[in-house]
């Protein structure tokens, strides 16, 4: 029996539920046999798509039947599997997420430093503010500047009771300093939602898109993500939440001084699938299957 490096990884991000994109990634991970499994944020339907599946109905009736067929076929050889929300997943289904834990389908890493071997697993499911209106996973970056176009998470709806001083006052950049510490990182992986600014990885679709007068920023990623990145040196960081970057940019790769930058996020109908050994990180491929 060949057991699979522990180093080895598969990335995913933005599935959105699409039941033919998670089929695809359940023969890969049976398939391939990584050690690991990163899913980015966005796993559930999207509420405001027609005919979208409830999440309940995703997460009961598809989801969890189909991580227990990869894991009985697997058995000792299935993978960690680490998962958190984006924004587009209401956080009033976050309990399903901890009952796929609490089953040992996957870990729910939001919010949490885990350790794996010599590694160290970060998830952080936040995004700066969108247009959009649900705002669970929404947070101000650096300060309270929203993007012309773009509306606070003050504003929005949620779907859980946020307190009014969380709504206003966290920061992503606050978050990662009090998650993170001041340890080393270099043997880090980060998983993120949002992309960090200025990178191929969230060059959004805003060419000629005008607010009062004025362009908006083609590139719509976290700056509290990128000076975090610069400043600290993470091993690797994992991204998704700009379906388009890759297109527009040509690149679902960056890189920030050490720090290798992925993202699988993907606008067209395949799965983008981002496959990795943590010891050998230039030779990372994406495949659109």
């Amino acid at each position: 029996m060949i057991v699979p490096k522990l180093t080895t990884c598969l990335f995913v991000s933005d599935l959105h539920g699409h039941l033919h994109k998670y089929e695809s990634l359940f023969k890969s991970i049976v398939s391939r046999r990584p050690g690991i499994v990163f899913i980015g944020g966005d796993y559930l339907p999207s509420g405001f798509l027609p005919g979208a599946a409830q999440p309940r109905d995703f997460v009961d009736g598809f989801l969890i039947p189909g991580l227990k067929s990869v894991r009985a076929t697997l058995a000792e050889r299935y993978p960690a599997i680490f998962l958190i929300m984006g924004n587009d997943d209401e956080r009033a289904e976050e309990h399903m997420a901890l009952t796929m834990e609490r089953e040992g389908l996957l870990q729910y890493v939001h919010d949490k430093m885990v350790g794996i071997e010599s590694f160290q697993i970060c998830g952080y499911s936040y995004v700066p503010p969108t247009p959009f209106l649900l705002k669970d996973w929404e947070r101000y970056d650096v300060s309270r500047y929203v993007d012309p176009g773009s509306v606070s998470p003050e504003d929005g709806r949620v779907s859980v009771a946020i307190s009014h001083r969380e709504r206003r006052l966290l920061t992503i950049k606050a978050d990662l300093e009090r998650l993170t510490g001041e340890g080393s990182l270099e043997r880090t992986v980060f998983l993120f939602h949002a992309p960090p600014h200025d990178t191929c990885l969230d060059r959004a679709d805003l060419d000629g898109v005008r607010v009062e007068g004025v362009q908006l920023d083609l590139h719509v990623g976290s700056i509290a993500i990128r000076r975090f990145i610069e400043t600290r040196q993470p091993l690797l960081s994992l991204h998704g939440h700009i379906h388009e970057s890759a297109r527009l940019s040509g690149s679902w790769r960056d890189r920030i001084g050490r720090t290798h930058l992925f993202s699988a996020a993907h606008d067209g109908p395949e799965l983008s699938l981002i496959s990795f050994d943590l010891e050998d990180l230039e030779n990372a491929r994406r495949d659109l299957i």
